[in-house]
């Protein structure tokens, strides 16, 4: 089979490092996003069955069947807004699965329409670089600002990773996170993490529609989704040079509009268990679609599919899998993510300030994401792509009718 003759180590851990990051850096959103629906302990275990599902067989089928990397994640701004607006509003998680199922189902037309993929077709490149590598650098800074509670860590960590470079590039990664777990265990340092070996047993809720749960839930979660999911999604597909769109019109990438139309699907499908949306990944994407999962980019597939067979085991065997990722200390996951992705952030920023007329545009996409602001509850990667195209079209239109222009 050619997976397995594509498949390498770096590959396999490249998948492992995104499933790590985002599981352990946004699962206890996800957990208050439940619970502010009246979650009980069954539900939580559920949710995690759903998602893990949801986003494995989302990344694992679309990533073998097109042999490239798909990477689909839960949409961590959008469980922040349920956890907000289920408190507010005092809604129940029928309404809650009621109010999924709405919004996966504007995510199914937004993709199958092709209108959200029309959209982005019209941001120039060099946004949309500046725009991922605002996302992903809010992840480096945290990855060496771990060093101030875990400084010999995130030392060893960094040496590990500079010598592996040097030495041996396609294994740096995985040995800095070999180095860094056997530190760890040597030092005792793993959290101490409840493991319930067994099958996650999936609980049914049947879903209650009300225009309060969609004006307060669905519209809110369906907006943050398509901006701060979807948006930085399309950007890392692009810079990775996976995008569908090509000079000579043929198509060879990630039909985008497909796997969005997908992800709503899933999530339609999926909602009365758990899985509240399902979308585009940008952080977890940047690990797999780059040159440290594999230098040939016809083989990071087998980086995603990895990804999403370790999703998957995350749903069949939630408590297992819950339990072990969420030992690993939070110094190492942070350090690690931050180290992975410093390739995909500089290949960022030199296509988004390589040409001139688009630099300073791109300078400000780049930091109004990074600055993380939440304005009417849409995250910067929205207002940083606003705010872009804003500087475009204060310098660029109408400059060809002035003098010496």
């Amino acid at each position: 089979m050619r997976f397995f003759n594509d498949w390498s180590l770096p590959a396999f851990t490249a998948g492992f490092v995104a499933v790590l990051v985002g599981f352990t850096s946004s699962v206890a959103i996800v957990f208050q996003a439940a619970l502010a629906l009246g979650a009980t302990p069954q539900m939580l275990a559920s949710w995690m069955w759903a998602l893990g599902l949801g986003m494995g067989l989302c990344t694992l089928i679309p990533s073998l069947w097109l042999r490239k990397p798909v990477m689909v994640a839960w949409s961590t701004p959008g469980a922040a807004v349920i956890a907000t607006a289920a408190s507010a509003g005092g809604f129940g998680m029928a309404e809650g699965v009621g109010a999924f199922m709405a919004c996966a189902a504007l995510v199914a037309l937004a993709g199958a329409t092709g209108g959200f993929e029309r959209v982005m077709n019209r941001i120039p490149m060099a946004l949309a670089s500046a725009l991922l590598a605002g996302v992903l650098a809010r992840f480096g800074l945290q990855g060496f600002a771990a060093a101030q509670d875990a400084l010999p860590l995130v030392l060893l960590m960094l040496v590990s990773y500079l010598a592996g470079k040097r030495f041996s590039p396609r294994y740096a990664v995985p040995l800095t996170l070999l180095v860094a777990i056997i530190f760890v265990a040597f030092r005792a340092e793993f959290t101490g993490a409840s493991i319930d070996f067994g099958w996650t047993t999936p609980v049914f809720v049947m879903p209650v529609f009300s225009w309060a749960a969609f004006v307060s839930i669905s519209i809110p979660l369906f907006v943050v989704t398509m901006a701060s999911q979807n948006l930085p999604g399309v950007a890392a597909i692009r810079a990775a040079g996976f995008d569908d769109r090509r000079a000579d019109g043929g198509d060879g990438g990630i039909p985008i509009s497909r796997v969005i139309t997908l992800t709503g699907l899933a999530t339609l499908v999926l909602a009365p268990f758990g899985a509240f949306a399902l979308s585009l990944s940008a952080i977890t994407a940047a690990i797999c679609m780059g040159p440290q999962a594999h230098p040939d980019p016809a083989r990071r597939y087998t980086a995603s599919a990895s990804c999403g067979a370790l999703y998957v085991l995350i749903g069949l065997f939630g408590g297992a899998i819950t339990g072990v990722l969420s030992a690993f200390p939070a110094a190492l996951v942070a350090a690690i993510a931050g180290l992975a992705l410093l390739g995909t952030i500089g290949g960022a920023l030199h296509t988004a300030l390589q040409h001139e007329a688009h630099r300073e545009a791109a300078l400000i996409t780049f930091l109004v994401t990074l600055s993380g602001v939440v304005i009417a509850g849409v995250g910067s990667a929205f207002w940083g792509i606003l705010a872009g195209a804003l500087a475009l079209l204060v310098q660029h239109v109408g400059a060809r009718s002035r003098p010496g222009a």
